[in-house]
């Protein structure tokens, strides 16, 4: 590991840095291309890297949101539809009596046998850069906002998460659309001008992360397909059937192969593990892989979201070393507080995001679905 510009720990810092009144409307992807008043739901849940100058990159999920999605009887999402120039964005209507709106976020479809969803939202990625330590916004790219730009990312583009392998960054981002729910992978030379490479999960998942570096040459992934039927363990079994953290290999990041190895998974001594999956990238560290997940403990309709840790092998990354059952980062309400009025869900933080500054990590999260959340935590709580 190399440190970097920002090496010295002198105070501990966790405090929202970006937020839904940072986003220009006026700038984004969506701006003349729809027919309706919109607002920033959320600015939330940001990759995280550090640029060849020194200062970090926030990759931030933007969601869009439609101001009055109800009228007319009728209640409306957003939908991406065409490409360039000529893409603009489609309201679709459904009627009230055939949906569910409970949730702002979504419309849910009601008597089709399974959960069918659309967005009152669309998605978008906005690169921010901050100073070196993280502690301040230093600019934030609307020119170089990543919009959807294929059918299979009509209702957005959410989630980034970016890993510097080699000379050249990846970054991995859900994509969203009745075609399918997978993720997308971008390449960059620079970490600020994107390319993207295509699908490379078709299958549901939400939370694919690149490991920061190869192993016997070949690039590592974990991911988490998601599902809705788990086989049970034995009974007596330190483990909880349900979502995990998997992994896959790839000799050149774009084709994938699922591990025959299980990852991380669910403890039955843990409440909070009842919906896990990987957070930031993991950092290889001298005692072997760092990697920051979440888990969801039961609770409402969304769950309590914390993020723990655990250190993978170097060589056998299905190999979990060392694993830390106290939550490491915990929703903070106090940090929300002066955006009380824009809550829509609490007790959320999503950990996106990590970064090596020498004596101490710099973590983004994404809290409450709202804002960026920086977090610096002093190595030597990991030992």
């Amino acid at each position: 590991m190399t440190d970097s510009p920002d090496a010295s720990f002198d105070a501990p810092f966790d405090a929202l840095v970006f937020g839904p009144g940072d986003v220009d409307l006026s700038r984004s992807p969506l701006a003349g291309r729809i027919d309706a008043e919109t607002y920033v739901l959320g600015a939330f849940n940001p990759g995280l890297t550090r640029l060849a100058s020194g200062n970090l990159l926030m990759m931030v999920r933007v969601a869009e949101a439609l101001r009055h999605p109800i009228r007319g009887g009728s209640v409306h999402s957003i939908r991406w539809d065409g490409a360039g120039d000529a893409a603009r964005c489609v309201l679709d209507a459904w009627p009230l009596g055939l949906v569910d709106t409970a949730d702002p976020r979504q419309v849910q479809m009601r008597g089709a046998g399974f959960r069918v969803l659309a967005l009152t939202s669309l998605s978008w990625l906005l690169p921010v850069e901050l100073s070196a330590d993280g502690r301040r916004v230093e600019a934030v790219h609307h020119d170089r906002a990543i919009a959807p730009r294929a059918s299979y990312q009509c209702y957005g583009v959410e989630d980034a998460r970016i890993a510097r392998v080699g000379d050249r960054w990846l970054m991995t981002a859900c994509c969203v659309s009745p075609e399918r729910h997978g993720t997308a992978l971008y390449s960059s030379a620079d970490a600020l001008d994107w390319r993207l490479e295509g699908l490379v999960l078709d299958h549901q998942n939400k939370d694919m992360v690149i490991f920061e570096g190869l192993i016997a040459g070949h690039y590592w992934a974990q991911t988490r397909p998601l599902g809705d039927c788990w086989f049970a363990y034995p009974p007596d079994s330190e483990w909880r059937a349900g979502p995990s953290i998997n992994l896959a290999s790839s000799p050149d990041a774009l084709h994938w192969r699922p591990s025959g190895h299980p990852g991380i998974r669910p403890h039955a001594a843990t409440v909070s593990t009842a919906r896990i999956g990987a957070g930031a990238p993991p950092i290889l560290t001298p005692e072997g892989w760092l990697t920051l997940w979440h888990g969801a403990e039961p609770s409402g309709q969304v769950g309590i979201y914390r993020t723990y840790w655990s250190l993978l092998d170097r060589d056998e990354p299905w190999r979990v070393i060392r694993t830390g059952h106290p939550p490491l980062i915990e929703p903070a309400p106090a940090l929300t507080e002066p955006l009380r009025d824009r809550m829509y869900v609490s007790d959320v933080t999503f950990t996106t995001g990590l970064v090596d500054a020498g004596d101490h990590w710099i973590v983004a999260s994404g809290e409450a679905d709202l804002a960026c959340r920086i977090t610096h935590l002093p190595k030597a709580g990991f030992a």
